[in-house]
């Protein structure tokens, strides 16, 4: 696979660091700061509960799909927690190995099913679970505002913590919301998987169709859950008596800046006028979707967003490479690893007190 910076050469950290008007210089936190920043895994996503101070002593030290993100934003002063996620029902079980991919262990205590996402499970359930975890943080650690980071469908967990907190009373303050590649319009493997694309949607692509047919077997395991849920028609498509899941979420992200950072790793062939709900993409997630594009403000009321040549995940870097990601030099084309990712996660963070203030849709397409 070629080094991310040979495709676009002239995008430095610097343009992440700037994309949003700039970041300041962090100013750091205390260890008993009441404000937390909380990274919400996506699907089928096994991911341990970690602390600032606590995480796995043995492989990756909160998940593949945590571990450089916990550890960037720890550097930079915030406090950070992870929040626990299984691809099943029940707490997070360790893995220490042998898939280079997947292990962890010698993790903090795991947290009860209660507070654990079923990261394969229904997104509404999972934001139930999630509202119970942050009011864990809330009674155990004392953190009285967060700011959410969800990868993948971690973004949609996260929107459907937000009525859930409040049936639960709600003594946390979601100060900010960051999604990176959520599929805020559906996943392309959702798609495929409930039968709204069909492979020839690859234009001849192997590495296209080969995911996509690798995906489904897993998908069609599950009676229902985030597989198909992660799709346009769940998501955007109006039901006979009301609107998608989209639509119910009117109201809920009021007050609370969001900043959408998407990859486009894939193109489209050349010459090829692609669905743009297809191509191009980071290898699950169209960058169209992750910008939220034709999602209406009575949704997604404040925005920012960027864009970024880059995959979905380090799973999906190593499929894509033929061969097991081992060398963590490897990752740095994914979007919870590339330190331009990373920089903008910093900076949404360091500008959420502001953001409000700024104008809305800075850097979004046009629908």
């Amino acid at each position: 696979m070629p080094p991310i910076l040979s495709l676009r050469p002239g995008l430095t950290l610097a343009l992440a660091a700037c994309a949003w008007g700039g970041a300041p210089q962090a100013q750091g936190q205390p260890a008993a700061s009441p404000r937390a920043v909380v990274i919400v895994s996506g699907g089928d996503a096994v991911s341990p509960f970690t602390t600032p101070e606590g995480a796995c002593r043995t492989g990756f030290a909160a998940g593949n799909t945590d571990t450089e993100l916990r550890r960037f934003l720890l550097l930079k002063g915030h406090r950070v927690f992870t929040s626990p996620a299984m691809d099943d029902r029940g707490p997070v079980r360790e893995n220490p190995g042998p898939d280079p991919l997947m292990t962890f262990a010698d993790c903090p205590p795991a947290l009860p099913p209660s507070m654990t996402v079923n990261s394969t499970g229904d997104i509404d359930l999972a934001g139930q679970r999630l509202a119970q975890f942050l009011l864990y943080l809330h009674r155990q650690y004392g953190i009285r505002e967060v700011d959410l980071v969800g990868h993948s469908m971690g973004g949609l967990y996260s929107r459907a913590a937000l009525p859930a907190l409040r049936d639960l009373g709600n003594p946390v303050r979601i100060r900010s919301l960051t999604t990176l590649g959520t599929p805020w319009q559906g996943a392309v493997v959702g798609d495929y998987v409930i039968g709204k694309r069909s492979l020839a949607d690859c234009y001849g692509n192997r590495f296209c169709e080969l995911f996509l047919q690798g995906f489904k077997p897993l998908a069609d395991g599950l009676v229902s859950g985030s597989g198909q849920q992660g799709s346009y028609q769940y998501l955007q498509v109006p039901r006979p008596h009301g609107g998608g899941w989209n639509q119910a979420q009117i109201g809920q992200l009021n007050g609370i800046p969001v900043s959408l950072i998407g990859g486009f790793w894939f193109q489209a062939p050349k010459g090829v006028q692609a669905d743009p709900l297809m191509y191009p993409w980071d290898g699950l997630v169209s960058k169209a979707s992750a910008l939220a594009v034709n999602v209406p403000d009575s949704v997604l009321p404040h925005r920012r967003c960027l864009a970024l040549p880059l995959t979905h995940s380090i799973f999906v870097s190593a499929k894509f490479s033929g061969k097991p990601v081992a060398d963590p030099a490897d990752y740095s084309n994914a979007l919870t690893w590339n330190p331009q990712a990373l920089a903008a996660v910093d900076t949404a963070l360091q500008q959420a007190d502001t953001a409000l203030t700024t104008p809305n849709r800075q850097g979004c397409p046009t629908p």
